[in-house]
């Protein structure tokens, strides 16, 4: 199987990037997956050199594939990380984690927010639509159109005292609280998203989503799946080529 495959299209190695849990699957050209999902925990503590051991080892038993998209819960631009708060900072700025990945699998790759290939999963293509995703901690993707919006770190504002988003419907809010008060949170963060954006429709995914209840008009609760399901959709995005890095060496592990 190649790029020139064009019958059934290029296969698509799509990696979810979690603060509790690596997972990967790969996607036919239609973008279901033709491969049972992968998954481990994710490392702790987890610095660059102990997260690409952890997703290689992940990633041995998936082959026969053509590109890779990956999704990261930090802010990333052109291939490398700008932020990693569930990871540390300091010790992943500016680290190109396309490159290095691209370098290893001899595969081309693709980079962007965890939140923002999720939401290529889940949005309908109209209006101003919003990802929540709620796990380790919170990350939002805004589209207008079907298109991708300058990428806004909620995650890490405040949004009641001191607290983070991060902090508010997180996951060790939602262990520490329990859910029906972590619940109040979770509506409470819907209505100050909505005053703030006006979205059209609201998709919350994430490990976490299972435990949201009685969701409002307009917000609909998606499949954690979906994080990497939307891998495939990366590769039909070609406005800018933010991300891409290419290879056509293989250099061994």
């Amino acid at each position: 199987m190649n790029d020139g495959d064009k019958e059934n299209g290029p296969r698509t190695l799509s990696i979810d990037i979690g603060g509790s849990h690596l997972k990967a699957s790969v996607l036919d050209v239609a973008g279901k997956m033709i491969v049972e999902e992968v998954k481990v925990k994710t490392p702790a503590p987890c610095p660059p050199k102990a997260m690409m051991k952890a997703l290689l080892s992940l990633l041995a038993p998936l082959s026969n594939y053509d590109r890779v998209s990956v999704g990261f819960p930090g802010v990333v631009s052109k291939g490398r990380v700008v932020t990693a708060p569930h990871f540390g900072n300091r010790i992943w700025r500016d680290y190109p984690l396309a490159g290095a990945l691209a370098k290893r699998l001899g595969k081309p790759v693709r980079l962007l927010n965890d939140a923002e290939v999720q939401g290529y999963g889940v949005i309908a293509g109209r209006g101003l639509e919003l990802v929540l995703t709620l796990g380790t901690g919170a990350g939002t993707a805004l589209f207008r159109e079907g298109v991708l919006m300058p990428h806004m770190e909620l995650a890490q504002h405040p949004i009641r005292g001191k607290k983070t988003y991060n902090d508010y419907v997180g996951d060790r809010a939602l262990k520490k609280k329990g859910k029906k008060k972590w619940n109040r949170r979770v509506r409470r963060t819907i209505r100050i998203l909505h005053r703030l954006l006006n979205y059209d429709a609201l998709y919350i995914g994430g490990g976490n989503s299972a435990a949201v209840e009685l969701a409002p008009d307009g917000v609909f609760i998606v499949d954690n799946t979906e994080g990497i399901l939307g891998g495939i959709r990366l590769w039909e995005k070609a406005e800018d080529g933010e991300g891409i890095v290419k290879t056509t060496r293989l250099v061994p592990s």
